[in-house]
Formats: structure tokens, C-alpha cells, sequence
């Protein structure tokens, strides 16, 4: 039999109180309910531009390299290298196919681009919470190659969230830039090689791919933006508070303990529905049941040892 979890205490308040977490009701100083500057600091423990803040900041870094048993993770110069040839790889793909789409779209199939490329969008959002939930749930950080260079992030984004805020672009964006690279050549590739009926027969496809694309490439840097609190764009605010990228409220509830649930970091579109159906806990269930895996066994072991 298989039983999903069912809402933990350390979730109450949480669901207790939708309306804090919610991106409706009245605009404080910042911009959202009931919420000064001094409340999110204290609440979120969120960068301040103050000195001070830094510092504590900085020791949580500290801490966290601890807790993890393991020096800071040093970028070496050639994956700094590697991270900067992606980057521009990949900017300049999506350039050229941006201008390709713009060059081939026709009006009589502009609503079947329109969904074509808000499927993309939704299925760049699925992908970033199944990501995300594999990493948060499974695992461990000793496992070899994989423990410390993907599931480490994953760990230490629990103890010091704000940890991501002090990634460059490049740092931030360079290996989800790096995967979307084959699929943006191939695009490319496929606009200059095929005849223009060939080109048509495959341009809803490939205005998924690009959405797609465009958005995975795009993740973590909107993930870094729901954890800025100071000095965004306004840009960049008003994609969040039309919830068109993930907003910041939002992504809150992500960070309650023990963080099992709003996985979904691109959009945030599905995390609402995903929770209703009890998706990620039914299919932890099944993956617990099924291999006796405790879901988040290794993200909580850190977690108790940081308190």
C-alpha cells in the first residue's frame, strides 16, 4: 500500500497562512503584504547591503562548507573557462534563432506558436522541479562525482539560501546554458539546411524547443532573482509580480522545512497544481516503498546538524 505523506507539522503555518506566501493582497513597502524590509531580514535571514549582514552572510558560508564536511567549492580556471565559452555559445544560438523564428513566422499559425512556446514554458517549469526534487530528495553528498558536484549546491542552498545571490552571471547560468547548446545548434542547423516548406512543417516544433530552451537556460538566474530581495530591476520585479518568473513569495515555501513541496523554480506555474495532486509525495512514496529510501534522509541529516 502505497501512503504519501501527509502535511508535516514543520509545513503548518505555512498552510495555516496561505496569505503570507500568496502574491495577492496589499502592497507593503516592498511591495507585498504586510512585509517591511526589517520582517524579511529577520524572517529570511536575506542579504542586507550592510556590512554587518555580509559578514553573517559569509559565516554561514563558512558554517555550511563545515556542516558539509569539505572545503568551499573553488571554481577552477578551466571550468571557469568552459563556463564562459557556454555562455557566449550559447547567447549567440539564441540570437541567431531568435532572428530565423521572427524571419519564418506566419500570422495564419501564430496561435499555434502561442501554444507551442507556452508549452515549452511549462515544460522547462516541470523539468526544473523534477530536477530540483531529485536533488533535494535523494542521494547523498558522499556519493562519488555526483555528491560533490551536484548534490552539495543542493544542500547548501538549505542552509544559507541566499549563498546563490553571490554568483556572478556566468557562475550562475553556465552549466544550464551548456545543456541547451545541442538543441539550439540543431535548430540552427535546421534553418539553414532546409527548404521553407521543410521549415514550416517543423517551426512549431521548433518554437517549443526554443521556449524550452530559453527558459531551462534561464533558471537559475531566475532562481537567483527570488532570492534577491535589494536592488533587483524593475524589470524584473514586475516579472515576478506578474508571476510570469518565479516570485519571490512564492518560492518561500520552498524554504519551510522540510522543504517537500514547490519544487518548480523556472515559472512556479505548477507547483500549485502539483501539490493538489500530491504528485512528488505520492511518487516518493512509490520510490520509498519500492527501493526503502527515506525521501530527503541526507538533506535533513545536514539540517539537524546545523541547529
Amino acid at each position: 500500500m502505497v501512503t504519501p505523506r501527509t502535511n508535516s507539522p514543520d509545513n503548518s503555518y505555512t498552510r495555516e497562512h496561505p496569505e503570507r506566501f500568496s502574491t495577492a493582497g496589499p502592497a507593503g513597502p516592498l511591495g507585498y503584504a504586510a512585509d517591511t524590509q526589517a520582517d524579511l531580514l529577520l524572517d529570511l535571514d536575506l542579504q542586507d547591503p550592510s556590512d554587518a549582514r555580509h559578514k553573517q552572510q559569509w559565516v554561514l558560508t563558512f558554517i555550511c562548507n563545515t556542516l558539509l564536511k569539505g572545503k568551499p567549492l573553488i571554481v577552477t580556471k578551466s571550468k571557469r573557462t568552459q563556463e564562459c565559452i557556454c555562455v557566449g555559445i550559447c547567447m549567440t544560438l539564441m540570437v541567431v534563432n531568435f532572428f530565423f523564428i521572427i524571419f519564418h513566422v506566419r500570422i495564419d499559425n501564430l496561435s499555434t506558436i502561442l501554444v507551442a512556446a507556452f508549452c515549452g514554458i511549462v515544460t522547462a517549469d516541470f523539468g526544473s522541479g523534477l530536477v530540483h526534487w531529485a536533488a533535494d530528495t535523494w542521494g547523498s553528498v558522499e556519493l562519488p562525482i555526483l555528491g560533490k558536484n551536484f548534490l552539495r549546491p543542493f544542500r547548501e542552498h538549505h542552509i544559507d539560501p541566499t549563498s546563490i545571490t553571490r554568483h556572478d552571471f556566468i557562475e550562475t547560468n553556465g552549466d544550464n546554458f551548456m545543456v541547451t547548446i545541442p538543441f539550439l545548434a540543431r535548430m540552427v542547423w535546421d534553418f539553414l539546411t532546409l527548404s521553407e516548406d521543410d521549415v514550416q512543417k517543423k517551426f512549431t516544433w521548433n518554437c517549443y524547443v526554443f521556449l524550452l530552451a530559453l527558459f531551462v537556460a534561464m533558471t537559475n538566474q531566475i532562481h537567483k532573482w527570488s532570492h534577491t530581495y535589494f536592488g533587483l530591476p524593475g524589470w524584473v520585479v514586475w516579472l515576478q509580480e506578474c508571476h510570469v518568473i518565479l516570485p519571490r513569495r512564492h518560492h518561500r515555501i520552498h524554504h519551510v522545512a522540510p522543504h517537500e513541496t514547490y519544487f518548480c523554480i523556472t515559472t512556479g506555474w505548477l507547483n500549485w497544481p502539483l501539490e493538489k495532486l500530491r504528485f512528488w509525495s505520492i511518487l516518493e512514496a512509490v520510490i520509498e516503498q519500492t527501493t526503502g529510501c527515506k525521501p530527503r534522509a541526507d538533506d535533513m541529516k545536514w539540517a539537524q546538524k546545523g541547529t
